[in-house]
């Protein structure tokens, strides 16, 4: 059952338990905005049966980034009238490239999803991008709602390539680049760009209250630290300078802020963007992740690599 808390005038997260997801609802006067669509059409139909029980306003959709749990319910939301869906230009080239490659994640929550199987399971692409000039700067987007604009802000990679994080009076709904009650997800992230971003979002004067992907609401301190945990993390496996396979290596990551199993996953990414970033080819879209589109594994549907 969904969960809704007013956290000013007209701003509304919505928590539903599938994957604990937050989906944002903003209201101007003439439209609002609905922040991530779910994991599939059971999910994407209880945010969407909550957002009708709050406003009847035309709807325009942002994913805040190319996981599943953020735009799979994009179907629903299309069949139901949303005018118009936002994201970054790498989110909606990832969710077209690799959208249907993400649906054996939601086997067990989402089957009809997982099989293509009936209505709203259709993977519908953003058709609406930020920064479609400036690709890799800091953009602020303004989507006017009538008597108030939400800002859809980019400031570099982060938990994905392509995070968007929306702010209106003084809530910032940061999609996965915040998190609470969980370690952060590194699988598909850029550890060291996400430390800068999430100082670049406390320098924003303005926000009281950060609205996690995942969890509960939080503060600017909360954020400050978890900018510092990362950092000192990475910083910790940079001088450690010691084999990613060796038993010294292992032992030494129980020491770090965050659990063996999330550690692990850091290591191994920072191995291969620093593989990445060495390697030479003629087609250098099809090895960097900045210009392909390509975040990890989790964006290209391979658990386990």
């Amino acid at each position: 059952m969904a969960r809704t808390i007013e956290l000013a005038d007209g701003v509304y997260r919505i928590a539903t338990d599938n994957y604990r997801l937050n989906t944002g609802l903003i209201l101007g006067l003439e439209k609002a905005l609905v922040i991530d669509t779910g994991a599939g059409p059971r999910q994407a139909t209880e945010i969407y049966d909550e957002v009708r029980r709050i406003t009847r306003l035309p709807l325009i959709v942002v994913n805040t980034h190319a996981h599943f749990e953020r735009f799979m319910g994009n179907d629903v939301f299309h069949a139901m009238g949303a005018e118009e869906i936002w994201a970054h230009p790498r989110t909606a080239r990832a969710i077209e490239k690799y959208g249907e490659a993400q649906r054996l994640y939601v086997e067990t929550l989402e089957p009809e999803m997982a099989h293509h199987s009936g209505p709203g399971t259709d993977i519908v692409v953003p058709d609406r991008l930020i920064a479609s000039d400036n690709i890799e700067g800091v953009t602020f987007t303004p989507i006017d709602l009538g008597s108030r604009t939400a800002t859809l802000m980019y400031f570099g990679a982060a938990h994905t390539d392509g995070d968007v994080l929306i702010g209106v009076e003084d809530v910032l709904f940061t999609g996965s680049v915040v998190e609470e009650g969980v370690d952060p997800a590194f699988s598909d992230a850029y550890p060291e760009r996400w430390v800068e971003t999430l100082r670049a979002v406390t320098e924003l004067q303005r926000y009281r209250i950060y609205v996690p992907g995942n969890g509960e609401p939080v503060d600017r301190d909360y954020v400050v630290r978890m900018a510092d945990t990362i950092e000192q993390a990475v910083t910790s496996i940079r001088s450690s300078a010691l084999d990613a396979n060796a038993e010294a290596t292992t032992a030494a990551m129980f020491k770090l802020s965050f659990s063996p199993g999330a550690t692990r996953i850091l290591l191994d990414r920072l191995t291969k963007l620093d593989a990445l970033a060495t390697e030479s080819t003629e087609d250098d879209a099809q090895i960097n992740p900045v210009t392909s589109g390509f975040t990890g594994p989790i964006t290209l549907g391979q658990p386990g690599s």
